[in-house]
């Protein structure tokens, strides 16, 4: 074949030459996808090669990423349980409370002026939008029966308390205004009270006869369960009839509180203004607000405070675990910096045999978030794993947050990224020729 005939064949064959990624030398879909899994498996192999180094780099994600749901699903069940205690309390209430007492220009604590009478709750029944009203005289008391004996709250309410705290009957009824008008020893018990008091015992505690600081009370009711734990035991408790309270056990002319049912809950604010001026005008009080002589509180603000009392909880723990995270990203960045110093001459090997720098680029990139996204996978599970254990331990709601674990589990892939990113980066900027001449 001559010359001519060569170079007229040549140029032909090279234009039937298969170019690399594809059509005019881009790479093709396929192609790319083939590259990616390739730079994942080699991850992947380059992790499971220093298996004990990639999980002490990753102990600080799964820290990090632990701490912060087991923070969060603690926080979340005494969010649950409390504002669960506050519901129990009633719904649509308010609740009027005595102020705190002076002493040398030092006050008390709440609750202990002495400024609220059977009167002023009376007075109140009167008020638009009020559907129940009752003052409360709260004792602490020794209970006996038969051998046993317990040290419980006692409390005097009128017959309609039962609506405002939403009691239910377990056994037995609840005290009639009979008995509130004749002053009738009758009791109701929280079952709480119950279980101290008959347990060794296998009578009905209804009709039976207890000592509330020595005075005989007969049984006739039992209430159902509330629930048995939390920051107050609200099934640890005695009802009788106000009366009866004032009478036999707390024969003074003050209440501890007033307690004060709402129709509706959109009225509760109005109704609660309604309320503080009435007890301004009976009290002779300036109204402005700046005698201490009373407090109004309805639920609502009682979950409010709950709600942000949780929240700056939740703020404060998740704070502190974000602190492992960041030292986890750290470590990762740490250690990705280590793995191309010792795979510098593997680097020159692979941009020699016709790997581009992004190739290598997402090669440490995927390892990095390898690591961080397996980080947050454990951490997820151990926090879990620990959220429950604290629950239980505390004796709260196991209530996790959806929220929280994807949010955690973003961040810690978001900290692979951000932290390998520099390394990467790094790797990928290396000069080939020297890279091979390394040892």
């Amino acid at each position: 074949m001559s010359l001519d005939s060569r170079q007229s064949v040549e140029p032909a064959k090279r234009d039937t030459l298969p170019k690399r990624g594809g059509h005019g030398g881009m790479p093709t879909h396929h192609g790319r996808r083939n590259t990616l899994n390739a730079n994942f498996a080699s991850a992947l192999e380059a992790l499971w090669a220093n298996r004990l180094r990639s999980l002490l780099t990753a102990l600080g994600v799964i820290v990090g990423v632990a701490a912060v749901i087991g923070a969060v699903t603690l926080t979340q069940g005494t969010s649950a349980l409390i504002n669960s205690r506050i519901t129990g309390l009633g719904t649509n209430t308010l609740t009027i409370s005595p102020g705190a007492t002076q002493s040398g220009g030092a006050f008390s604590a709440a609750g202990t002026r002495q400024s609220l009478k059977q009167s002023d709750a009376d007075a109140m029944s009167g008020v638009a939008h009020v559907q129940n009203v009752s003052p409360v005289i709260s004792v602490q008391a020794q209970i006996v029966y038969a051998d046993q004996n317990t040290n419980t709250r006692v409390q005097g309410v009128y017959p309609n308390y039962q609506s405002i705290g939403t009691w239910t009957m377990s056994e037995g009824s609840w005290f009639s205004d009979a008995d509130e008008s004749s002053g009738n020893a009758v009791a109701v018990l929280g079952q709480t009270t119950v279980d101290n008091l008959f347990a060794t015992s296998t009578a009905d505690p209804v009709g039976q006869t207890i000592l509330i600081n020595s005075q005989a009370f007969q049984v006739v009711g039992v209430l159902k369960a509330k629930g048995t734990t939390g920051f107050q035991n609200q099934d640890d408790v005695i009802y009788v009839p106000f009366n009866a309270a004032q009478a036999r056990l707390d024969n003074i002319q003050y209440v501890s509180q007033i307690a004060v049912q709402v129709d509706d809950a959109n009225n509760v604010n109005s109704t609660q203004a309604a309320i503080t001026t009435l007890l301004e005008q009976r009290h002779n009080l300036p109204t402005d607000g700046s005698a201490d002589d009373f407090t109004v509180r309805s639920s609502n603000q009682l979950v409010q405070t709950a709600q942000t009392f949780t929240q700056t909880l939740t703020f404060l723990l998740v704070g502190v675990a974000a602190i492992s995270l960041l030292v986890g990203g750290i470590g990762i960045m740490n250690i990705m910096l280590v793995s191309v110093t010792e795979r510098t001459r593997e680097i020159g090997i692979r941009m020699a045999i016709g790997a581009r720098r992004r190739d290598i680029r997402n090669q440490f990139l995927i390892e990095a978030l390898t690591l961080s996204t397996s980080g947050g996978a454990i951490g997820i599970i151990i926090g879990l794993a620990l959220g429950l254990a604290l629950t239980i331990g505390f004796s709260l709601p196991f209530a996790p947050s959806i929220v929280s674990i994807v949010l955690a589990f973003a961040v810690a892939s978001g900290i692979g990224v951000a932290f390998g990113l520099y390394p990467a980066v790094r790797a990928s900027r290396l000069d080939p020729i020297v890279a091979l001449r390394t040892e």
